[in-house]
């Protein structure tokens, strides 16, 4: 059986029966807002608090302070702390996109975790990656490469999509298919405010729970409510497909 790498967010871990195969590439998609960029902060920040494993954040959206002040937001204070120690290395937007060439970005990071030895790996996000292609056919060839190298270096990650649909199944990119996981998250508009969900739809080679399950961000990072599953969302009472 493939080991697996715990994300540290309580209840997901459950509905992925451990955590995520290691050295897969997980899609994490949803609208702005839903959580998506901490949830990838709260992964790596566990595998070094927890695991003693390392990790790479590469952001095309945000600035390295950004990043370090959206860690302590949400009480992981010694965020910045493992990025002084490079036991989280940050490359944020001012060092990707210096130049609008891919090549020269693709090349900054590999040269990164070639020359590191890191476990984790997030990509936020992929919606601004893509920009560097020109059409579907160049797209494809690149993620799977760039999957593959990430796989050959020993990382498990996470790359993260902007979706401007609320519901997942009514925008399906290629993306979806090339990734070994996917997991989405979802948040709906109500008079307080939004209620948020997260929902698993795919991970290969391991059993995973695909109920739509509430969840929350508040000190501490992000926890799911593993119990609340079967709800009605919308008026929705069974799991979604494509």
């Amino acid at each position: 059986m493939s080991s697996l790498v715990p994300t540290g967010v309580d209840g997901l871990d459950s509905i992925l029966s451990g955590g995520i195969t290691a050295q897969s590439t997980v899609l994490v998609s949803g609208n702005p807002g839903t959580g998506k960029s901490i949830f990838g902060i709260q992964y790596l920040y566990t595998g070094v608090s927890e695991y003693d494993e390392r990790g790479v954040y590469v952001s095309f959206e945000e600035d390295e302070d950004d990043i370090r002040a959206a860690a302590e937001s949400v009480g992981f204070e010694s965020f910045g702390e493992h990025v002084d120690d490079g036991d989280i290395v940050i490359l944020d937007k001012r060092q990707m996109l210096r130049e609008a060439d891919f090549s020269t970005a693709v090349d900054r990071l590999l040269e990164t975790i070639e020359d590191g030895d890191f476990d984790r790996l997030v990509l936020d996000s992929l919606s601004m990656f893509q920009l560097f292609f020109e059409n579907e056919q160049e797209k494809r060839t690149y993620l799977l490469k760039f999957s593959d190298i990430l796989k050959a270096n020993g990382l498990t990650s996470l790359l993260i999509n902007e979706q401007g649909a609320v519901f997942p199944e009514t925008e399906v990119g290629l993306e979806n298919f090339l990734t070994d996981g996917n997991i989405y998250f979802i948040q709906t508009p109500t008079e307080s405010g939004v209620n948020r969900y997260v929902w698993v739809a795919k991970m290969r080679k391991q059993e995973i729970d695909t109920d739509i399950f509430p969840m929350e961000i508040g000190q501490g990072g992000i926890i799911i409510h593993e119990r609340a599953a079967g709800f009605s969302m919308m008026g929705r009472t069974d799991s979604p497909s494509f």
